[in-house]
């Protein structure tokens, strides 16, 4: 239980009793107290006091154990003792109020908790060490010293001479490449951070749930000979190079006069509509038939693989294949050669077959790729006045605009209302 406030050790002495007072950063054992005084629990108190601590605040921590009785009355003690419960979010936000995270790096607090992938986590624990405003700090200074450079030569014009405009549209050029070169991360790297999602389609007993169950390494969907076992759609994940493929296994389409099975079909179609990308399975075995012909018609056109099954019964359906999937896999789903050239085969897709180094500073969310945006949208009304060979304090406006909108990243220049958005989804206890 973590008190964070200037009362904190008051509230942790009406709780915990010890022999001696609680000493900075000393582990101190002790017996912790329920509302009528009675000793609930003989636990560890941790006294830490600020600014050293992760709010900046004086800190107090109750190691109890974890039965959840004892952990419910500890709470309730210390409620009645002065403390309030936490709100979403509010230890991480008074550490970047007291000057102990930049808001990228809070940020990135919350988004290490959510990653459910390894590339994921490496990309938040990048931004949480302060990748990310370090950045960005480096682009707001540059465009801050143009501005005093400019501001400079129009209040004192007999001491500090004007930049020369060939100077100040260089130094904007870089700037904007940089931040070129942060949005280009963030659209190829939103796909390794929050993974792809795949959705396997096909007419029925071509292969689809073997090939989920292959690809997970698991009997996941039940597998028989009849057409149309599968009825519903089944949702797992699996990783690959580090990222998260959201696999949807779907029942077959084809036309059916079985109100269940049409009922699974409806739900196949809309999965195949919400994936990234989708996931053919054919029947090689066999001619192509009118629903192996509408499958892979309907799926043309978009980011898609397709495999062409059943390669040890037979090549016809293969062999007869449209033009159009002249570059489709064949194999089976029961020789790994063929699992291993479909999980090749998703990175390409999914992501070309090239991550990016999520170690380097990087956009992390629809937040920051906005007002990257907003900010190099006002550099290029600055270099367009530049280049017109206007007067160059009408670029300064725009420069101001650029540097506040980057400012809003770090927390330099965030509003309440942004405060309050990004840590109402935090979880209570961050």
């Amino acid at each position: 239980m973590r008190c964070s406030g200037p009362a904190a050790r008051a509230i942790a002495g009406r709780v915990f009793r010890s022999r001696g007072r609680l000493r900075d950063r000393v582990a101190t054992y002790g017996e912790v107290l329920d509302v009528d005084g009675a000793v609930i629990d003989r636990a560890l108190a941790l006294a830490m006091d600020g600014p050293r601590t992760v709010t900046g605040e004086d800190v107090v921590e109750l190691h109890v154990h974890g039965s959840p009785v004892v952990a419910r009355e500890t709470l309730r003690a210390l409620l009645v003792a002065g403390a309030r419960i936490a709100a979403p979010g509010e230890f991480t936000r008074r550490a970047y109020l007291n000057g102990k995270l930049d808001l990228s790096a809070a940020e990135a607090v919350n988004a290490v908790i959510a990653a459910e992938s390894q590339a994921a986590a490496r990309a938040a624990l990048a931004n949480l060490t302060g990748g990310l405003r370090a950045a960005i700090d480096a682009a707001r200074a540059s465009l801050q010293t143009i501005v005093e450079e400019l501001s400079g030569s129009i209040d004192y014009p007999d001491e500090v001479p004007e930049p020369a405009a060939g100077a100040v549209r260089a130094r904007i050029d870089d700037v904007d490449a940089e931040l070129a070169a942060l949005v280009h991360d963030w659209e190829r790297g939103r796909v390794l951070r929050e993974g792809v999602s795949l959705a396997i389609v096909g007419p029925p007993n071509a292969g689809k749930s073997s090939l989920l169950n292959a690809l997970l390494g698991e009997e996941r969907a039940i597998v028989t000979p009849l057409p149309g076992t599968t009825r519903d759609v089944i949702e797992e994940t699996f990783v690959i190079d580090g990222v998260g493929v959201r696999v949807l296994d779907t029942a077959g389409l084809r036309i059916s006069e079985d109100p269940i099975e049409r009922l699974g079909v409806e739900r196949a179609e809309r999965a195949l509509a919400a994936a990234t990308i989708a996931l053919v399975v054919i029947d090689g075995a066999q001619p192509l038939d009118p629903s192996a012909h509408a499958v892979l018609e309907r799926t043309r056109g978009r980011d898609r693989i397709v495999l062409f099954n059943k390669r040890d019964l037979g090549t016809s359906g293969y062999d007869e294949r449209p033009a159009a999937e002249r570059d489709a896999l064949a194999g089976s789903v029961r020789d790994p050669a063929t699992i291993a050239a479909v999980r090749r085969a998703i990175a390409d897709v999914g992501w070309h077959g090239e991550g990016i180094d999520l170690t380097r500073p990087h956009l992390a969310s629809a937040r920051h790729a906005d007002a990257v945006a907003r900010a190099r949208e006002a550099l290029a009304f600055a270099r367009a006045t530049v280049a017109a060979g206007e007067p160059l304090d009408g670029a300064a406006p725009e420069l101001v605009a650029a540097t506040a909108a980057l400012g809003e990243i770090t927390g330099a220049a965030a509003t309440e209302a942004i405060l309050d958005g990004i840590f109402a989804r935090f979880c209570v206890g961050k």
